[in-house]
């Protein structure tokens, strides 16, 4: 182990190991930590979304229409393609973000049949403050890595991660 320290998984892989020695148990401590690295972030990033009055689901709504540039509005279809969410939970959060007066449903210019998603004032100002927040959160969450590592962790998550898109 070197000069790491211990953590929770690794207590468990030397139970596994000693109960368990014919199995290779590499795997469970990588996919051990990602789960736990991943409650533990989502933690985090909640209580900072919290303070502006959102919820990670709702600011995942915000903050796809913010980055979907001027003037910030997409199809409910568009929103289903980016945020992977299905149709049912994508319109419950519309009607929750409306009814919080952070989006409005517009008929669309191009096809009145349908409708696009648009971000309100109120809405855009939340999400600009949300996002400032979460970005100076997230550079806090990953302070301890250098920039050296931080560039080879995002390339093996990159390369892991490919397999699954």
């Amino acid at each position: 182990m070197g000069e790491e320290k211990q953590d929770h998984v690794d207590r468990i892989l030397a139970q596994w190991r000693r109960e368990r020695p014919d199995l290779d148990v590499e795997p469970m401590g990588i996919l051990g930590r990602l789960k736990r690295l991943g409650t533990h972030l989502g933690r985090e990033v909640e209580a900072v979304l919290l303070k502006h009055g959102l919820s990670t689901s709702a600011f995942d709504v915000l903050a796809t229409l913010r980055r979907s540039g001027p003037p910030h509005r997409l199809s409910p279809g568009e929103l289903l393609e980016m945020t992977m969410v299905s149709s049912g939970t994508m319109t419950n959060r519309i009607d929750q973000l409306e009814k919080s007066g952070f989006v409005e449903r517009i008929v669309n210019p191009d096809d009145r049949r349908s409708v696009l998603i648009a971000l309100t004032d109120k809405g855009l100002a939340t999400v600009e403050a949300a996002v400032d927040a979460h970005v100076a959160n997230q550079r806090r969450l990953t302070a301890n890595l250098s920039a050296a590592d931080k560039t080879e962790l995002d390339r093996l998550l990159r390369k892991f991660l490919s397999d699954f898109e």
